[in-house]
């Protein structure tokens, strides 16, 4: 059976006892002016493509109730076909509206956290210049107070760690980290940053305050 051999009436009678070449014929017949249909409704080819499809699905389920007006069922399959155009449309509006519902929440969102964003970058932007200003006051020590401090400030050490450290007396260690905190407490500009240096937990730069190793100084040297 060719396209041409049969009417759409006949077509409808064959899939009334499931023809399956019957439908070919009548897909082959009117899948374009359907696709274009689709198309013109929706200006979108994966929709035409898809409503398409579903037109000859529903063809092929409703296939014995499917009534050819004038000897054609085009004006039946073009009525499915806008069907579904306006559903895709219901689908697309609610999903832009669901979209946008989400990007105001996400600009909301972003907004807030815009906000936390620079009050972070402000604080950490002021902590940077405040800990800049200390390593520019720390490198005006001495290297043997620089060692000391920046032992006991930014690795934690206590005492007698910083004594095995760079062999010297523990007694030695608190003459030089007095003298070091008081030093930064004369420094103009500087006051009050040895308790800020004390406190904070900040990693200085690499080489901000080169540590002697072991036995640089003999245990008892100079303070």
């Amino acid at each position: 059976m060719r396209s041409g051999e049969l009417d759409d009436e006949a077509c409808l009678r064959a899939l009334g006892v499931d023809s399956d070449r019957a439908f070919e014929v009548l897909f082959e017949r009117y899948s374009d002016a359907v696709y274009n249909v689709a198309f013109r409704r929706t200006a979108s080819w994966s929709a035409a493509e898809d409503i398409t499809e579903i037109v000859f699905l529903e063809l092929w389920r409703q296939r014995r109730r499917v009534v050819a007006l004038e000897g054609t069922i085009r004006p039946w399959l073009f009525g499915v076909a806008a069907n579904q155009a306006r559903r895709w449309w219901r689908d697309a509006i609610r999903k832009s509206k669901a979209v946008e519902r989400l990007a105001g929440r996400e600009q909301a969102a972003e907004t807030s956290g815009g906000d936390e964003l620079a009050d972070r970058v402000a604080a950490r932007v002021d902590h940077e210049r405040r800990m800049a200003a200390l390593l520019t006051a720390v490198r005006q020590l001495p290297e043997s107070q620089q060692d000391v401090l920046t032992l006991r400030v930014w690795e934690q050490l206590s005492y007698e760690e910083i004594a095995v450290a760079l062999g010297l007396r523990v007694g030695t260690v608190k003459s030089r980290l007095s003298r070091a905190r008081a030093a930064l407490e004369g420094i103009e500009g500087i006051h009050g940053t040895a308790r800020g240096l004390r406190a904070s937990t900040v990693e200085p730069p690499n080489g901000a305050a080169p540590v002697s190793p072991p036995g640089a100084e003999q245990q008892g040297g100079s303070t």
